[in-house]
C-alpha cells in the first residue's frame, strides 16, 4: 500500500509510521515556536485518508506522566477510528527539550505534567506553553496535513488529559465540535494534583487559577461545543475522591443549566483497562457530531 506524506512540504520529521488496521499510526517531531524548541506528537490516519477522502480528528490528551505515544499504544482506539474513518492526534505532554529545578521532583508536576495551559510563573513561562502550542501551533498544522479536515475537530483526554479536554472546549468552544473526557480531574484548583501545579505554572492568585478549571468555567459563563459532553468515570479508582471530584463538576453543569452526560461504572479503576473498556463510545460520541455512521 503506497500512502500519502501526512505532512509533505512541512518541516515536520518523521520519528516512525506504522501500517495499523487500514490506517497508518505515525509518530513525529516539530519545532514550536510556543515552547521554543522540538515537541512530539503522535498521528494515526485511516484508511479514509489515504483514499483522497477528508477524515474528521479527534485530539485525545494523555494523562500524568505520560507521552505521545501512551494514548496510541494503550488505549486500542485505532481498530474503530479506521472503521469510522477518524484520525486520533496524541500530543505530548509537556515540553522535555529544556530543563528547569524541581521539574523532575515528582510524578505528577514539571515533566509529563504540563496541565495544558500556559505558565505564567518563571522558570515554567519560559516553555511551559502548552496550550498555545495545541490550539496555535499543533492543531493547524494538522488542518493542511494530508486527509484532515481542520474543521471537524472533537477533543477527548484521561486524567490531566480530561482537564485538559474539558478546559479546551469551554476556552475555545469554536474549534471543537464535541468534548468528551475520561476520569477527568474536574476541579483541578480544588484537588491536590492541581493546587501543585496551577501554584507553580499560575502563580499563588487562586483568581487566575479559575480559566483552567472546567468547574469555575461553567460558572463564569462558559458553555461546551455542540451536543452534551460526554464523561466516563470508574467508582474503583483510587483517585476518584481526593483528586477527580465528578460531582463538582455535575454540580457546576446543573449551574449551568449544561447539559452533560456523566456515567458511572462499578469496578474500574483509573487505567488503561477502562479507556479500553470505554473508548469504543467515546469514538461513537464524537462521531456522532459529525454525522459519521458509527460501525
Amino acid at each position: 500500500m503506497t500512502v500519502p506524506m501526512a505532512f509533505a512540504g512541512s518541516d515536520v520529521v518523521v520519528r516512525a509510521e506504522h501500517a495499523c488496521f487500514g490506517g497508518v499510526q505515525g509518530f513525529y517531531e516539530h519545532d514550536s515556536v510556543a515552547v521554543g524548541g522540538p515537541m512530539r506528537f503522535g498521528l494515526f490516519r485511516p484508511a479514509a485518508s489515504h483514499r483522497g477522502q477528508r477524515v474528521p480528528l479527534l485530539v485525545c490528551l494523555a494523562g500524568l506522566t505520560c507521552t505521545d505515544d501512551t494514548f496510541a499504544i494503550k488505549a486500542g482506539a485505532q481498530r474503530l477510528a479506521d472503521q469510522l474513518g477518524i484520525a486520533l492526534l496524541t500530543p505530548d505532554t509537556s515540553p522535555r527539550h529544556v530543563r528547569f529545578d524541581g521539574d523532575d521532583a515528582s510524578w505528577d508536576f514539571g515533566v509529563g505534567a504540563g496541565f495544558y495551559l500556559d505558565a505564567t510563573q518563571a522558570p515554567w513561562s519560559q516553555a511551559y506553553r502548552m496550550e498555545r502550542w495545541l490550539m496555535d501551533e499543533l492543531l493547524p498544522l494538522l488542518a493542511t496535513a494530508h486527509g484532515v479536515d481542520g474543521d471537524r475537530i472533537g477533543i477527548t483526554g484521561h486524567s490531566m488529559g480530561g482537564h485538559g479536554a474539558l478546559t479546551l472546549a469551554l476556552r475555545h468552544p469554536r474549534r471543537f465540535t464535541s468534548v468528551s473526557a475520561l476520569a477527568p480531574i474536574c476541579a483541578p484548583r480544588l484537588v491536590p494534583w492541581g493546587q501543585k501545579a496551577f501554584a507553580q505554572y499560575l502563580g499563588p492568585d487562586e483568581q487566575a487559577w479559575r480559566a483552567h478549571d472546567a468547574c469555575a468555567l461553567l460558572d463564569d459563563g462558559a458553555r461546551f461545543p455542540g451536543s452534551a459532553p460526554l464523561v466516563d468515570q470508574g467508582l474503583a479508582d483510587k483517585f476518584l475522591v481526593e483528586q477527580l471530584r465528578p460531582e463538582a463538576l455535575e454540580a457546576a453543569a446543573l449551574r449551568a443549566g449544561q447539559p452533560l452526560i456523566m456515567r458511572r461504572h462499578p469496578g474500574f479503576d483509573h487505567g488503561y483497562f477502562f479507556i479500553q473498556s470505554v473508548v469504543d463510545e467515546h469514538l461513537r460520541h464524537h462521531a456522532g457530531a459529525w454525522g459519521v455512521l458509527a460501525g
